[in-house]
């Protein structure tokens, strides 16, 4: 309902906003159209009588070359981290949405990356694709639970093969903290509505580099659950 709410109230502005962002993709640079996704998603929030509300913004590393590891909560997630996050980043994003409208236009206009969790290979291409673009100053986005949890404001365990190319990079890891963002498309209501985004203190480097991914894995759910935990109590 949500979703229709945003259409509907943008309605004369959807078809500029996609061609223009396709457009942008092949044509402008990194930064322009990243802000001009903002700004779309912004107008789509306000429309959607969504607020959000971001937490540390000033613990994102100060050199691109990062990767932001949240909850998985929903569709809505990614649109949390393009309205907050001040710096372009691309995303995975599995591969049964990418040719969601307007999802597909914005996957496209910020050389995002789908991945086929049922095939390794092209699952092993994605990840090391990501590898070279991170080392090269690219932030990313990954959701390491690989699906999203379904179950509110808790999570399900982080895979650590989603943190080879942190690694691979050595690359700053963001654990962040996703609250209430299941709501917005999940709960079929058009109701204002607040969300948050707390972006932890990053794990670098020399934090995790005797660890395996399956340890730096349990280590960023621990450090987003304490959040988590703190909302429910």
């Amino acid at each position: 309902m949500r979703i229709a709410l945003m259409i509907i109230r943008l309605f004369y502005a959807v078809a500029y906003y996609l061609i223009r962002m396709s457009w942008m993709g092949k044509h402008s640079t990194k930064e322009k159209t990243y802000a001009f996704v903002k700004h779309c998603v912004k107008r789509a929030n306000d429309k959607g009588r969504v607020k959000i509300v971001p937490y540390g913004i000033e613990n994102l590393p100060k050199e691109d070359g990062y990767v932001l590891f949240p909850n998985h909560q929903g569709l809505y997630d990614v649109l949390v981290f393009l309205e907050t996050c001040p710096r372009p980043f691309s995303f995975v994003v599995k591969k049964e949405v990418k040719n969601v409208p307007i999802l597909k236009q914005v996957i496209g206009a910020l050389h995002s990356l789908p991945i086929d969790r049922n095939d390794l290979r092209q699952s092993m291409e994605v990840i090391k694709t990501m590898t070279e673009r991170v080392k090269n100053g690219e932030n990313f986005l990954i959701f390491a639970e690989g699906t999203r949890s379904k179950m509110g404001n808790r999570m399900n365990d982080m895979k650590g093969g989603s943190f080879k190319s942190a690694v691979k990079a050595k690359a700053p890891i963001v654990p962040c903290a996703l609250i209430d963002c299941f709501k917005p498309f999940d709960e079929r209501s058009t109701k204002e509505i607040t969300v948050s985004v707390h972006y932890l203190k990053p794990l670098y480097y020399e934090d995790y580099k005797d660890m395996t991914t399956v340890e730096i894995a349990a280590e960023v759910k621990r450090r987003i659950e304490e959040v988590l935990f703190t909302v429910d109590a």
